[in-house]
């Protein structure tokens, strides 16, 4: 038996078709195209991304016989609009990155409903979650909005909209953990609340049906997915996905995935803990109801800023090259880059931040930019965890990385020197996809039980700290840089 697993990213989609003992027997990846209308505005086109689900699971060699269930993980936040009979959007998703919505958050936080938003949803009033974007919709594109009034249009993240594509509009579903990325989600009570719904003008009879994170919750439609018929049976955001793939599912396990950005997780158990500077998020939720909670420090840009030297400065040729070009310089001779290019997420939370390098010289050279931009991320990281530690009196002794940038040896090793504690890095990178399958399988029978799923788990390799880095001082800079990107864009 095998699993069909979905990751619908950012700028594209991986399938992975996973065997029982955990490993990967083949791959396809295809990328769908960004959109950037205005400044600091982010949106995808629905029908390209459901292009990109297709040929990637085509290249994966998904067929009929071969795949027994199919797992679905996903960018979150992002809004999507799309026609409850026929499937089309009737127009561009707006997505987690996306800015536009600052405005109406400061709106709100000047009128007080930060307080009683994060005491519902564990989250931050920011341009970041998909309120404020279906929010921004209603009072901006009125004929797109007119079908959500209508009853006509469907409203939800990804994974909702990916599962009504595969299933040929059967099922209008999103799982726990998206759902509690809206600002629409009562954390405790485990469902939409009518409040928040009210409070950002969303109905609630648009929203899709909250499921648990794994169990049967539809099928494919052979007509619509490459003639496949079987279960769609695991959905989860994609960095809960990532927590499940890497075998955290104790409190106290932590994992940081690098992507588009990075996401530090950890799992709090059946508690949610709350925290000014961090997201209580769910997890996941057990097909009995169950909620697993997680603290999560979302750092926005991190991956894509190795993407801007690539496309936006063309210091470098492929994101590969970036570890090469960095080693070949010892430090980066003061240079401190801030990739605040869509703000700043945790633990800052300033959207008006913009991306800022400071301590250039005649001397300075490409070199020292790519140097500064893997110290930036693992600087990044290391100001969640440190918040994890200091405010929420968590612990983590280690963290295990994943994601397309933990493949740098040296990103990895700066890591480590940052945070003082080792990093562990699995033989399997794409654990965002890996979770998606290990909860298809865990809900279908393929695999009995969490603890079968974390015997699959192997280790590539253990980076330990060098001694006395954390303190050198370096750190103590990028903090002084940082304070200097804020507000940026409103002192414009």
């Amino acid at each position: 038996m095998s699993v069909l697993a979905l990751d619908v990213g950012t700028t594209g989609v991986t399938a992975l078709v996973v065997s029982e003992d955990g490993s990967v027997l083949r791959r396809g990846y295809q990328e769908f195209p960004q959109h950037f209308p205005r400044p600091g505005w982010v949106e995808h086109e629905p029908e390209e991304i459901w292009q990109a689900v297709l040929a990637a699971a085509r290249a994966a060699q998904a067929t009929q016989g071969d795949v027994t269930c199919i797992g679905v993980t996903d960018q979150r936040e992002t809004a999507v609009l799309w026609d409850k009979a026929t499937l089309a959007a009737p127009r561009r998703a707006i997505v987690w990155q996306d800015r536009r919505t600052t405005a109406l958050c400061e709106t709100r936080k000047d009128a007080g409903q930060e307080a009683r938003i994060a005491e519902l949803t564990g989250l931050r009033l920011d341009p970041y979650f998909t309120a404020t974007k279906l929010c921004w919709l209603a009072e901006n594109d009125q004929r797109s909005w007119a079908g959500v009034t209508e009853g006509k249009t469907a409203v939800g993240t990804v994974d909702a909209y990916v599962v009504a594509r595969l299933t040929g509009g059967k099922r209008f579903v999103t799982d726990a953990s998206n759902a509690s990325r809206t600002l629409l989600y009562d954390l405790r009570a485990g469902g939409w609340s009518e409040e928040l719904c009210e409070l950002f003008r969303v109905p609630v009879s648009a929203l899709p049906e909250v499921v648990p994170s794994y169990g049967e919750v539809g099928r494919t439609d052979p007509q619509a997915f490459l003639g496949l018929d079987v279960p769609v049976a695991g959905i989860a955001g994609d960095q809960q996905a990532a927590l499940f793939g890497q075998g955290c599912y104790e409190a106290g396990r932590s994992k940081c995935t690098y992507g588009t950005g990075s996401f530090v997780l950890v799992n709090t158990g059946d508690t949610p803990v709350l925290s000014d500077r961090l997201l209580t998020t769910v997890a996941w939720m057990k097909p009995d109801g169950e909620l697993v909670y997680a603290l999560e420090g979302a750092v926005f840009v991190t991956g894509a800023a190795v993407q801007w030297l690539r496309d936006g400065l063309q210091v470098i040729g492929g994101a590969a090259e970036v570890e090469s070009l960095a080693r070949t310089v010892p430090h980066s001779d003061g240079v401190v880059f801030v990739p605040a290019l869509t703000g700043l997420g945790a633990p800052h939370w300033d959207p008006d931040a913009r991306g800022t390098v400071f301590g250039i010289t005649r001397g300075t050279t490409r070199a020292h930019l790519a140097r500064a931009t893997l110290d930036a991320i693992a600087f990044e990281v290391r100001d969640v965890v440190d918040a994890m530690t200091d405010e929420a009196g968590l612990s983590v002794p280690s963290l295990q990385v994943d994601g397309g940038a933990s493949a740098n040896d040296l990103l990895c090793q700066l890591q480590a020197d940052q945070l003082g504690v080792p990093v562990q890095r699995p033989k399997v990178l794409e654990t965002t996809a890996l979770g998606a399958a290990f909860l298809a399988g865990l809900g279908t029978g393929v695999w009995s039980s969490p603890q079968e799923l974390a015997d699959t788990w192997q280790l590539d390799r253990r980076f330990e700290p060098a001694a006395g880095v954390r303190e050198d001082g370096s750190h103590a800079r990028w903090m002084r840089a940082v304070e200097r990107t804020k507000g940026w864009e409103q002192a414009r």
